[in-house]
């Protein structure tokens, strides 16, 4: 296995992206799935971001169960939509404010809203649409607002290069690349039931809502595959 996860719980990664927050230093967090992994098999770029961001965050289940088949058990998943509404709330009880990156015009605007609803104290101070041609006037615009967070919502890894490229440029102390996290945030798609989460079959629940999606969901199996060829040559495979 070629990326290295961070072991935590929410509560934890939350704590550390806060403490960039406070201190004011930089933290780009990264919510790898098997889809990612595969993807970066293939791409040298982007495996490399991934290695090299602060918080690497388990978000499907494929990974953890990965983990446990190359020996190295995770705490447990730390989703991209769980991730970006606990540093809402964390933020919330400090006063400090987000900066929505992504989605289609309109959807980022509505992920604020529902984001300043259900945190009241956090502060949104700016939202574009993914769909930008000048990546430079975006920059300036996240600059000019001030957040302490910046949620980018590109998919990956077109996110994931957005953040490394403009890492020295941007003034904000955590990014985060949370893919579709945007429109679950706006209500325009459902989470599976908790049932469904707490049982790791969040991805079954998706497959049956968008049976489209089986090509994408086919990777899973692939991945973990993966993951018992590098157990059973220890490591070998890069």
């Amino acid at each position: 296995m070629t990326i290295g996860f961070d072991s935590l719980t929410m509560e934890e990664a939350v704590s550390q992206a806060m403490a960039h927050i406070e201190n004011r230093t930089r933290c780009r967090v990264v919510t790898p799935n098997a889809e990612f992994a595969l993807e970066a098999k293939k791409n040298p770029r982007f495996l490399r971001i991934l290695r090299q961001s602060q918080l690497v965050l388990a978000d499907g289940i494929s990974v953890v169960y990965a983990a446990k088949i190359v020996g190295n058990p995770l705490y447990g998943r730390v989703t991209g939509v769980g991730f970006a509404q606990a540093l809402a709330a964390a933020l919330a009880a400090k006063g400090g404010s987000l900066y929505l990156l992504g989605a289609k015009p309109g959807v980022a605007q509505r992920a604020g809203e529902n984001l300043k609803k259900t945190y009241p104290g956090l502060r949104i101070v700016g939202c574009h649409d993914g769909y930008f041609q000048d990546a430079g006037s975006v920059v300036q615009a996240i600059n000019n607002a001030v957040p302490d967070a910046l949620l980018v919502c590109l998919g990956a890894p077109k996110q994931e290069y957005f953040m490394e490229d403009y890492d020295n440029v941007l003034r904000v102390p955590v990014m985060a690349g949370l893919g579709g996290s945007m429109d679950v945030l706006a209500g325009n798609v459902r989470r599976a039931p908790v049932f469904f989460q707490k049982a790791g079959l969040e991805w079954f629940y998706r497959l049956i809502k968008e049976p489209q999606r089986w090509r994408r969901m086919i990777k899973l199996p692939v991945y973990l595959w993966d993951a018992l060829i590098w157990r059973v040559t220890k490591g070998k495979q890069t």
